[in-house]
C-alpha cells in the first residue's frame, strides 16, 4: 500500500529490495519513519515509529486515535475553492500560526498534497515555506489513510532523536533507518526537513550505533546514497548497491540516476 502522504525520496519504489533484506523479528523500529512506506508494507507484531518532525508525528497520532473523523476533516479541504494560490498561502499561514494540534494536522495533509512536489520544508524560524504546487486536482488519499489507521493499531509513534530511539532496541527487534541522505554534491542541502539539520556527525553516529547494535545481535538496515562517506561508514555491513532515479536538483526536469545503498549490520536475511 502506498503512503497517504506525498514524499520525495520515499521508499515505496524500492520496498521489495528493503523487504528482502529485513530480517525476521518481533518488533520493527524506525527512527526516521517519514511517510511510513516500509511500516505499511512489512509484517511484524509491533512497531516503534519515530521522526524528528513533530508535525508529522502529530498527524500519525491523530489519525491513529480518531480515524474516520480525522479523514473526514481532511477531505473537507480538498475542494476547488481551496486549490488556488491565494487560498493555499492563507492556509499555510494558518498552519504556521495555529497551536491547535487537530487543525495543524489537517492542514499538514492539505499542504503536502497541494504544495510543490510534495516537499516538507521549513525556514530557519520553523515556518513551513513550501510554495503552491499548482496541481489541477490534488488526490485525496482516503483508502490509504484508512489502511494506515488500521495498521497503526500495533504501532507506537514518538518524536525523539534517532539516538534515543535506537537505544531502546532489544533482542527480537529489527531496526530500519532511512535518514536524510548524504549530499551528492557540495551544493546539495537536504537539511531543511526539520530544525537543526542532519550533518556528518549525525551520519557517523548513526553508522556507529548500527554497528554496535549489530554486534549485540540486533540487525540494523540503513538506506543512503553511495558515496565515499557511506562506503567508509558502512564498511562493517553487508552492502547492496543499485541505481535509482532521483531528482538531484531543485529543477524538476533534472531526473538523474543515483547510486543507492542498503547496508545491513548484524545479520543476514533469512
Amino acid at each position: 500500500m502506498r503512503p497517504f502522504l506525498k514524499w520525495p525520496g520515499g521508499k515505496y519504489r524500492i520496498i521489495d529490495r528493503i523487504r528482502a533484506k529485513l530480517p525476521m523479528g518481533r518488533r520493527l523500529i524506525e527512527p526516521f519513519v517519514g511517510s511510513g512506506a516500509v511500516f505499511l508494507n512489512v509484517d511484524y507484531d509491533a512497531y516503534l515509529l519515530s521522526d524528528i518532525n513533530e508535525d508529522l508525528i502529530h498527524v500519525y497520532k491523530t489519525l491513529q486515535e480518531h480515524g474516520e473523523a480525522f479523514i473526514s476533516a481532511c477531505e473537507r479541504l480538498f475542494t476547488e475553492e481551496n486549490n488556488t494560490s491565494e487560498r493555499y498561502y492563507e492556509l499555510r499561514t494558518e498552519f504556521n500560526e495555529t497551536t491547535d494540534v487537530w487543525r495543524k494536522s489537517v492542514l499538514f495533509l492539505y499542504l503536502g498534497r497541494h504544495g510543490y512536489n510534495g516537499l516538507i520544508r521549513y525556514n530557519k524560524d520553523g515556518g513551513y515555506n513550501v510554495p503552491f504546487g499548482r496541481y489541477r486536482r490534488p488526490y485525496f488519499p482516503e483508502k490509504e489513510m484508512r489502511f494506515f489507521a488500521e495498521r497503526s493499531k500495533s504501532a507506537r509513534f514518538v518524536c525523539q532523536d534517532f539516538r534515543h530511539v535506537m537505544e531502546q532496541a532489544k533482542s527480537g527487534d529489527v531496526v530500519y533507518c532511512d535518514p536524510p541522505y548524504v549530499p551528492l554534491s557540495s551544493t546539495a542541502n537536504f537539511t531543511d526537513y526539520a530544525a537543526g539539520g542532519f550533518g556528518p556527525k549525525d551520519q557517523q553516529d548513526l553508522a556507529d550505533l548500527a554497528a554496535s547494535l549489530g554486534e549485540q545481535g540486533i540487525p540494523v538496515l540503513i538506506s543512503n546514497h553511495q558515496s565515499e562517506f557511506t562506503e567508509a561508514a558502512y564498511r562493517l555491513a553487508q552492502v547492496e548497491r543499485f541505481d535509482v532515479q532521483r531528482f538531484i536538483s531543485c529543477d524538476g526536469r533534472n531526473r538523474n540516476t543515483a547510486k543507492e545503498v542498503l547496508a545491513l549490520f548484524g545479520a543476514v536475511p533469512e
